[in-house]
């Protein structure tokens, strides 16, 4: 069998004379078992660097075309001109909120249009659960959910991955440990040089763990209060768009 630490130490010993390893000659000294925490850790690293990576693109994105909706409602009067930018704006939370209220109150406008006589004779019908503005306030909450869900994708793994990997971490050092402790019971040595070297590899899993932890933590934690906000901003425009509507339907200009 290959001792890969013999190797890589010949190899980097035409470079340099005698090379001191440090962290990377632990892992390869480790135990089978320490060596697989260690790889599950370098994955989950892995794949939260890229969910805060995508994540950060994310809502970048929607923030700016946010910034650029909000600009084309309050430039723009009608509404058709803004339903058509908006179509522009796949990234835009309220964008797509303003698209579901739109089509919603081109329904009812529709709706009305066919049933003239019914609207004359009671005003307040646009507030009914068939006409009324509650369809659009009911489509637009939905929207507004269905939005949050798709800005929360794979916010989980990173909430996952900063609450697990300490302990898996933990637990390839608990079991570094209770090898190298059998190794000492077998050699009947309890001397610091044969302690020290079984120790200090299985503490590379805890640390692994710590460092695959605290970037998740921290990106889940700024992604959540980042969404926190694109969430306010939907219910803000959420509200306004439904007062145009009342306002529309009940002839107020």
């Amino acid at each position: 069998m290959i001792d890969w630490t013999q190797v890589t130490t010949l190899i980097l010993s035409q470079f340099g004379g005698e090379v001191e390893l440090g962290v990377f000659s632990m892992i390869l000294r480790a135990g089978l078992m320490v060596k697989l925490v260690l790889l599950i850790l370098m994955l989950m690293s892995v794949m939260a660097w890229a969910v805060i990576f995508y994540k950060w693109r994310m809502i970048n994105r929607a923030q700016t075309e946010n910034r650029r909706f909000h600009q084309l409602f309050l430039r723009q009067q009608r509404l058709s001109v803004i339903n058509e930018g908006a179509d522009g704006m796949q990234f835009s939370p309220v964008a797509a909120i303003f698209r579901t209220g739109y089509i919603e109150l081109i329904r009812v406008s529709k709706r009305r249009s066919e049933h003239p006589t019914q609207f004359s004779e009671d005003p307040s019908a646009m507030t009914t659960e068939v006409f009324g503005i509650a369809n659009i306030t009911r489509a637009m909450s939905k929207a507004t959910e269905t939005e949050l869900t798709r800005l929360e994708k794979a916010l989980p793994f990173l909430a996952t991955t900063g609450s697990t990997a300490p302990f898996i971490g933990l637990f390839g050092t608990v079991w570094g440990i209770m090898n190298a402790f059998r190794g000492i019971g077998l050699a009947g040595s309890a001397s610091l040089i044969s302690v020290a070297p079984g120790i200090s590899e299985a503490l590379v899993a805890t640390a692994a763990g710590l460092a695959a932890a605290i970037p998740a933590v921290v990106g889940y934690n700024y992604f959540i209060q980042r969404i926190r906000i694109l969430d306010n901003e939907m219910k803000t425009f959420s509200a306004e768009f439904l007062n145009i509507v009342e306002r529309h339907f009940r002839g107020i200009r």
